[in-house]
């Protein structure tokens, strides 16, 4: 059976150690971290003691850590296609990301943004993203993580948008520290939102995401067919996590509309 989880962007920003005690009487016991809605330097001037003072928040409050995504939101310069040297310079943030994820206690890094081809044919990107997979996954083997493609939709980037795309990364790649997310508005978005995907992805996929067109409030669109999503990952054996991707609707009370989308994620994927 999945378990159930929320990602910090539905928090408040910079200091939500008080929201997170409340998340598990949701029925709620993974976090997903946003690491820039942690902290401003997610990098160079993060110390071993932060990561490790809120990674005991994160305990304390009855929760566990399960991976990162979000992860170029402060660095918009990195990223796939965009020459050698910021090649390079990615390569290092994703390692020190693993890195980071392992010492929070989770596994999964989600890879949205930051891979945009523009110019670069299909069959060179393609050829790119598998290079750069593997001497990625050869240097982070050892930190027990996994990084995932998040498929997106073409009005988010013109590479990886079908769960078959990020497959066939994996595929090509071949090594256990690249896996499969799914993501339920991509799914939608992309034409794909049937049980084929959920089957090709059964032996790779490790995570999964909840969430609306805007990342609002769970079905508060119509779009997104939360029940059917469910049973097809109940179907193919999914034990893992299926998180709750929702921004901060509701400064006020951020956890009025968690509670909400919570309900929906019992009642549709537990």
């Amino acid at each position: 059976m999945p378990r159930l989880a929320v990602s910090n962007i539905a928090l408040s920003p910079y200091g939500h150690d008080g929201e997170l005690g409340r998340l598990p009487s949701l029925g709620l016991e993974g976090l997903e971290v946003a690491p820039s809605r942690v902290w401003r330097d997610t990098w160079k001037g993060l110390a071993a003691a932060d990561v490790e003072a809120y990674r005991k928040q994160v305990e304390k409050a009855g929760l566990r850590v399960i991976g990162l995504h979000s992860l170029f939101f402060d660095r918009p310069k990195l990223g796939l296609f965009k020459g050698p040297e910021v090649g390079a310079e990615t390569l290092d943030f994703l390692i020190h990301l693993s890195g980071l994820c392992r010492d929070l206690g989770g596994r999964t890094l989600i890879y949205g943004g930051g891979r945009k081809r523009g110019d670069v044919s299909f069959e060179d990107a393609f050829a790119e993203t598998v290079e750069f997979c593997g001497e990625l996954c050869r240097r982070i083997e050892d930190h027990g993580t996994r990084l995932c493609f998040e498929p997106l939709a073409p009005a988010d980037t013109d590479f990886i948008h079908s769960a078959f795309d990020a497959l066939s990364v994996v595929v090509a790649v071949d090594h256990p520290a690249l896996a499969m997310q799914l993501d339920a508005k991509a799914l939608v978005d992309n034409d794909e939102a049937e049980y084929a995907p959920f089957h090709a992805a059964k032996r790779h996929l490790v995570h999964f995401h909840a969430n609306e067109p805007g990342l609002a409030v769970l079905g508060s669109s119509g779009r997104i067919d939360h029940a059917a999503f469910g049973g097809y990952l109940k179907k193919i054996g999914y034990q893992g996590f299926v998180s709750i991707e929702q921004r901060m609707l509701n400064e006020s009370d951020p956890l009025a509309d968690v509670a909400i989308s919570a309900g929906v994620l019992k009642e549709c994927y537990a």
